[in-house]
């Protein structure tokens, strides 16, 4: 039977009605309230810095309220699940890193009960950094390749830390012993302000670094530098190489990154606007040398790149936590 036109009607303006609000927020974005980047770390980290960075930029954008509200705890679990369970309406943000996005659940699903991949919107890549491996001063090797021969000779000998179970810096540690066939014992510190200390005084004998935190102390030749974890040198290590320039690593490539993310059901619209905008921040010499000055590169990605660098970033994790056995 023929659907009569004034039931037609109605069914057409019904749906048109519940899609307005939609459509409307979008356009209407960002209205006269604030907009709140929760930090899943307390205040003072590398996060912290690039959020309150990151929101004082966009506040001038906008001429609006953008405010860095830090929400610790799990190790990001709580902030990242404050924003998954938040209106999607594009005023609550999380600012985060690689950890609690690619890696928590990977290692400990009934902490990181959130799935990162569905829960979350991603909006743009802010900034990336690449880590260093670094060796106390009395190791008896110069460089990576003189290390891996000693820890073949002598398996379960050495070991090697960073600021826990399950971060990025292990994993990178790992998928380095994976392909050079080593073993090297980790050990885990619960927080990278001892380790810099305990290499420069013999008590450990490696340790994966952030850059900022290893810069300083190879530059003053309190602890040797072995390779950098990215594509290429770091423009403040050019005596440095990467580990991909290195026989039998060519692509091996990780980096620390952060981004921006918003509710899974925020209106694509909305996204894209946020995208647009931090992409414009991004663009600033000064927030480039700002960076630059904390060893990173700032991120420009559309809404999809980033995602799929997201998903990109997740299945190579997991194939390292199950290689590695990493649980918490």
């Amino acid at each position: 039977m023929t659907t009569p036109l004034p039931r037609r009607l109605f069914t057409l303006l019904a749906a048109t009605a519940l899609a307005t609000p939609f459509t409307a927020q979008a356009q209407a974005w960002p209205a006269a309230k604030p907009i709140t980047l929760v930090v899943p770390f307390t205040a003072g980290g590398s996060v912290d810095f690039s959020a309150r960075l990151v929101a004082t930029k966009l506040g001038e954008r906008l001429k609006q309220s953008v405010v860095v509200e830090n929400v610790a705890g799990a190790g990001g679990a709580i902030g990242v699940s404050k924003v998954v369970q938040a209106n999607p309406d594009g005023y609550t943000l999380v600012v985060g890193p690689d950890s609690p996005i690619v890696i928590g659940r990977l290692i400990n699903p009934s902490a990181f009960r959130y799935d990162p991949l569905t829960d979350l919107a991603p909006v743009g890549l802010i900034s990336t950094a690449p880590m260093v491996l670094v060796a106390r001063p009395g190791l008896p090797a110069k460089d990576f390749g003189e290390f891996v021969k000693l820890a073949k000779k002598e398996p379960g000998k050495y070991n090697y830390a960073t600021s826990g179970i399950g971060t990025v810096l292990q994993l990178a540690m790992e998928l380095l012993k994976d392909q050079t066939g080593t073993f090297v014992t980790h050990i885990p510190y619960r927080g990278g302000a001892q380790i810099a200390a305990d290499v420069i005084g013999n008590q450990v004998d490696l340790a994966m670094l952030v850059a900022t935190t290893a810069m300083p102390h190879i530059s003053a030749g309190r602890i040797k530098a072995l390779g950098v974890t990215g594509a290429k040198r770091l423009p403040n290590l050019p005596q440095v190489p990467a580990f991909a320039e290195m026989p039998g690593l060519k692509g091996y490539e990780m980096n620390t990154w952060i981004g921006l993310f918003a509710p899974g059901k925020t209106p694509p619209e909305v996204v894209a606007r946020i995208n647009q905008e931090l992409n414009e921040v991004l663009k600033s010499d000064e927030i480039k040398a700002k960076f630059s000055e904390q060893g990173a590169t700032a991120g420009n990605s559309s809404p999809a790149q980033f995602g799929a660098f997201v998903r990109e970033e997740y299945a190579r994790n997991q194939k390292i936590v199950q290689r590695a056995n990493i649980k918490e």
